[in-house]
């Protein structure tokens, strides 16, 4: 199971994510370019000494991360028809989630395999990209009985 980050905007949002990945044993990727300079001293600021103990791999371009294959992709958008309590996870998803902005462009939509929503109330527009992530890899872990021991 990895978390893959599309072009994330928010260093703060980033380094939180980075310290869920370290939390629960599991890879972080993050497909830039990002909204902000990438560099170990902001992320340490951000996501304190666990971006020490993180597994996290910076991929330079979207066609990067996809030529190293690195599993099913499952992208979180609040554009998703499938709700969360509908899917299931397998050994080895990746669970991408968007920049905070923007989103995906379509072919990102188009190369994942599933696309899923966390459902929410009515009136409301998405969920901080930390939270979402968070929502998903914990949902995915439990389904995979893949919690750290």
């Amino acid at each position: 199971m990895r978390i893959a980050l599309y072009q994330p905007d928010q260093a703060g949002n980033v380094g939180t994510i980075i310290r869920l990945g370290a939390c629960l044993a599991t890879p972080v990727d993050v497909i830039e370019p990002c909204g902000f300079p990438f560099s170990d001293r902001a992320l340490k600021r951000a996501g304190m000494d666990y971006a020490e103990v993180a597994t996290v791999t910076r991929h330079p371009s979207w066609a990067a991360f996809a030529a190293a294959d690195v599993g099913r992709l499952v992208l979180f958008t609040t554009a998703a028809a499938e709700p969360l309590p509908a899917i299931r996870f397998a050994l080895g998803d990746v669970l991408l989630f968007g920049s905070e902005s923007s989103g995906v462009p379509p072919a990102v939509h188009a190369a994942a395999a599933l696309r899923v929503r966390i459902p929410q109330a009515s009136g409301t527009r998405s969920l901080n990209l930390a939270v979402a992530a968070g929502i998903g890899i914990f949902e995915a872990l439990r389904q995979t009985n893949g919690y750290p021991q």
